[in-house]
């Protein structure tokens, strides 16, 4: 079930997004949808601008935040929320790459990469 709530929080974030509207909403939206099933957003993982260099800003938050910023017809970016069905703190291994939940707890995440419309939002990516 954590996979499907992942999947429907990042679908829900995809939702959030159009020119002019605020970065916080991406995670405002992908907060609100995991915790109704009882899971956390693991906070440490963001996600990006991609561009002329691959992770750069915006840095998109999938958590509640204030972050200022509001996104622009063209941006391009990717939204990829991790949901923890325990602790939504992660430690990674000395391989800098393998990370997992810091009490072991499943855990689950979804990516695209989208481009900024006037009404909303292209996924660029296929899963």
């Amino acid at each position: 079930m954590c996979w499907k709530v992942t999947e429907e929080c990042l679908e829900k974030g995809i939702a959030a997004c159009r020119d002019g509207a605020l970065f916080r909403k991406i995670g405002k939206k992908i907060s609100e949808h995991a915790e109704k099933y009882g899971y956390g957003v693991v906070e440490r993982f963001v996600g990006h601008g991609v561009g002329r260099v691959f992770h750069s800003e915006p840095i998109i938050l999938h958590n509640r935040n204030e972050k200022p910023g509001r996104m622009v017809e063209g941006e391009t970016f990717t939204i990829e929320p991790i949901l923890s069905m325990g602790s939504i703190n992660s430690i990674t291994w000395p391989d800098n790459w393998t990370t997992l939940t810091a009490d072991g707890s499943p855990a689950a995440q979804f990516e695209h990469t989208i481009l900024i419309t006037k009404t909303g939002a292209e996924i660029l990516t296929t899963c």
